[in-house]
Order: C-alpha cells, then sequence, then structure tokens
C-alpha cells in the first residue's frame, strides 16, 4: 500500500492535473490584466493631458502614483491572503481594480484621476501574494517552476498586447471609452474564476493537505494521520531570515531591469537609436515576448530537472543566479553601434530575465510554507518595487545630465550582477524554514469558505 501511495505522489509531482493546468491559466490570465490595467495609463497619457490640461509634473505623478499604493499595500495584502480566504480575497482585488479602470474613464480633473491610480494600485497589491499563497498550497515542489513561468508569460505578454490593442482603441474611441472598456473586459475574469471555485474537483497539494486548507470549496484533501496546524511565521521572523533579504534583494534587481525596459526602453529606441515608431514597437513586443517564451521553457526545464532527482537548491539557484548574469549583457546594447547586433543583445537580455522570473517565486514559496507564503511575498514584492520608484527617475535624472545613456546601462547591468550575486549567495538552501511556535500564529481553518 505504501509503494503505491508514493509512486502515484511521486507522479502528481511531475505532471500538471487538469485542474492545476486550468488554475495555472486562470492566474496567468489575471496578472495578463493586471500589466495591462496598470499600463494603460502610460498609453493614454498624451490624449489625458491635452484634453484636461494637465501639466507635464501633475503627469509624472500621476504615472508613479500607482506605486504610493501598491508597493506599500503588498504587505496588507500579504497578511490578508495568510489570514483569510486567498480564492476571495483575490476576487475581490481584481473587481477593485476594475472598478478603478472603469472609473478612471468617467472622472474629470487631476485629483479624481489620481484617487482611481491609487484606488488600482491598492486592488492590484493582492495578486502575487495571492499566487504565492495558492501556488504554495497546491502545487509541488515540482510543479513550481511551469505555475509561476505561467504568470511570468502572462506579465509579459500583458504590456506588448496592451500596447497594440490600447493603441487601435485609443486612435478609434478616445481615451474615456478606453478605459470603459478594458475595466468592463477585466472583470469578466471574475465569472470563470468563480465557476472553478465553485468545482468540486480536488486539486493536488505541495504537501498534506487537510480538508480545512483546501482552495476550493468542496476540495478534498489526503491527511494522513493527525498534521499539525501550519504555523504562520510573524513578519519579524521572517525579517530575521538571511534568505528573505537575499530574496528581497533578488527581486530589487530584476524589477529595476524589467522597469527599465517598461518605461525607458521606447524612449531609448527613439531618441537614441532612432528608430521609427513602428519598428520600435516591434522590437519591444518582441522582447516581452521572448522573456515570456523564456520563462515558459525555464519554468518546465526546472521541473523537469528536480522531477529527475536534482535538488531544489541546484536548480533554483542556477534558474535565479545564470539569469540575472545573462542579463547583465544590457551593458553592450549602449555600447554596440550596430543596430541589429544590440538588438540581438537585448533579446539576449530578455532570455536571462525570463530564465530567472520563472524561478525566483518558487524560491520563496519553497522557503516561507503555505501558511507564511503571503507575508514573505508581500514584503518581497514591497522591498521589490523600490525598484518602480527609483529606476523611472534615476533614469531620467542621468539622461538629463549626460545627454546619453551610457551610464543608464552602465548601472542597470550593476544592478543585474547585485542581484545575481543575492540569489546565489545570499539565499540559503531551498528547503521549507522550521519557523519556531514562538512568535508565530497557529492558523486555524485559513481557507474555510463561508
Amino acid at each position: 500500500m505504501t509503494s503505491s501511495l508514493d509512486s502515484t505522489s511521486a507522479a502528481s509531482t511531475s505532471r500538471l492535473s487538469p485542474e492545476l493546468f486550468r488554475l495555472a491559466l486562470l492566474l496567468a490570465l489575471s496578472i495578463f490584466i493586471n500589466y495591462i490595467d496598470r499600463g494603460n495609463l502610460a498609453i493614454a497619457a498624451p490624449l489625458i493631458k491635452d484634453d484636461l490640461g494637465l501639466s507635464y509634473s501633475q503627469l509624472g505623478i500621476l504615472l508613479s502614483s500607482f506605486f504610493f499604493a501598491y508597493a506599500p499595500f503588498q504587505i496588507v495584502s500579504g497578511w490578508l491572503v495568510d489570514r483569510f480566504p486567498v480564492n476571495w480575497v483575490l476576487a475581490l482585488g481584481i473587481l477593485l481594480w476594475s472598478a478603478a479602470t472603469f472609473g478612471t474613464g468617467l472622472v474629470h480633473g487631476f485629483k479624481l484621476l489620481l484617487a482611481m491610480r491609487l484606488v488600482l494600485g491598492i486592488g492590484e497589491s493582492v495578486a502575487y501574494p495571492s499566487y504565492s499563497k495558492i501556488i504554495s498550497r497546491h502545487f509541488s515542489e515540482s510543479q513550481r517552476g511551469r505555475a509561476n513561468s505561467f504568470i511570468s508569460a502572462g506579465q509579459a505578454s500583458g504590456p506588448a498586447v496592451g500596447t497594440l490593442l490600447g493603441g487601435m482603441l485609443l486612435a478609434h474611441a478616445g481615451w474615456r471609452l478606453f478605459f470603459v472598456v478594458f475595466g468592463m473586459a477585466s472583470s469578466l475574469w471574475l465569472v470563470p474564476w468563480l465557476k472553478f471555485l465553485r468545482n468540486p474537483t480536488p486539486l493536488g497539494g505541495a504537501g498534506i493537505l487537510p480538508v480545512r486548507d483546501s482552495l476550493l470549496p468542496g476540495a478534498v484533501g489526503i491527511p494522513i494521520g493527525n498534521p499539525p496546524e501550519p504555523v504562520s511565521a510573524s513578519i519579524l521572523q521572517i525579517l530575521g531570515q538571511r534568505s528573505a533579504w537575499g530574496t528581497f534583494l533578488g527581486l530589487f534587481a530584476y524589477n529595476y531591469v524589467w522597469y527599465y525596459f517598461i518605461t525607458w526602453l521606447p524612449t531609448y529606441l527613439i531618441r537614441e537609436r532612432h528608430f521609427s515608431i513602428e519598428a520600435m514597437s516591434a522590437v519591444t513586443g518582441t522582447a516581452f515576448f521572448v522573456l515570456a517564451a523564456s520563462a515558459l521553457a525555464s519554468g518546465w526545464l526546472s521541473d523537469r530537472w528536480i522531477a529527475a532527482g536534482a535538488t531544489p537548491t541546484r536548480v533554483r539557484k542556477t534558474f535565479t543566479g545564470a539569469g540575472p548574469l545573462i542579463a547583465s549583457t544590457i551593458l553592450f546594447v549602449g555600447i554596440v553601434a550596430d543596430h541589429r547586433i544590440a538588438m540581438v543583445i537585448l533579446i539576449l537580455v530578455c532570455v536571462g530575465l525570463g530564465m530567472c522570473t520563472s524561478n525566483l517565486w518558487s524560491v520563496t514559496q519553497t522557503l516561507a510554507g503555505p501558511a507564511t507564503s503571503g507575508k514573505w511575498t508581500g514584503l518581497q514584492n514591497f522591498t521589490g518595487n523600490w525598484a518602480g520608484w527609483i529606476a523611472p527617475a534615476l533614469i531620467g535624472l542621468i539622461v538629463q545630465h549626460t545627454g546619453n545613456y551610457f551610464w543608464v546601462f552602465v548601472i542597470t547591468s550593476g544592478v543585474s550582477l547585485v542581484g545575481a550575486a543575492a540569489w546565489i549567495f545570499a539565499v540559503g538552501p531551498i528547503t521549507p524554514v522550521s519557523w519556531s511556535v514562538a512568535g508565530a500564529e497557529t492558523l486555524r481553518a485559513p481557507e474555510q469558505v463561508v
């Protein structure tokens, strides 16, 4: 009997069941929508500025205001998903950010626009803590690479598709209808999600999942004996872990390069490389899709490697360490004169980013464990998104004072190297942290749905 159970368990950890595959797709679709909604203001900014008579300083505040709410609320959202049913926290977050997107198309004036952007940041802050909670509970170690790679692919594809569809909609319908349509479309994600939550088919699990810890109403786990109540570490306990600070720094470095791509790359290609808008769009879109493809391939490869017997430490550190090392070649984009060679290097950078992003959240999910993954992810995304405040502003200052992008690429490359070092040396072995009961919270029925 034991060998039969062991073989069944081994098989379940090497493949995604249809239910887990659908769950991963729904999460990927939600982050795809997330990145479209957070980037739509940048697409519509010229029209909004002219229509409402906004100054450049007001427009700059609007473009950065998302992070004013998004980053601090990561900590709040991390606590929420560890304390309340994560499936409903995610649903309410998406409902909130859809309403903010919809409302942006209806308001007049700077103050109300600013309020909508802040609400958008609060709503979207639930995403990554929720993903980590769900994946750590329902995907085994050898499935998490693929689950996270789906999310990474959705994150990379959102800006590309949003730019293409958004530009067409703006040209034909104006900016107000643009926000109304995207807000309504975003809320439609709740239809399959709520239907999925009512599906009684049991999901897999990262370990022993008692009935009370199931994601879905009616889902049935396979408890063996009397498993202990899950222990949720406190924020101070997380901050006391060296590996936590390694993941914080690693994500900051990844985000620094990522935010360069989604904020300044188009301007660099047009102003410095003298690309046409069409060429810029083609290069930017290709870069994002290559990142998505790299994330999917890397997630699959990492899971296969673990299923073949490699340790999570070797596998996750290989991808999270090698990825930023490859991405650090972005330095040569600012040096090479030949456009074609520079663009090949740019694509190589995206391959490296995809390798890292498909595995970085798997590190957090394994270290924190199901009961603490929400808080750890919230803290990590809070510190990681300081890059959203620092990178765009710093790049603007450098270009303004030097008149070129040389030091932009030097600093971006250096930050990526620091990220590689953080994943390799600061993060310890990729094994679950044994949280002491002292100072921790014992969770009871955290996923019970009423």
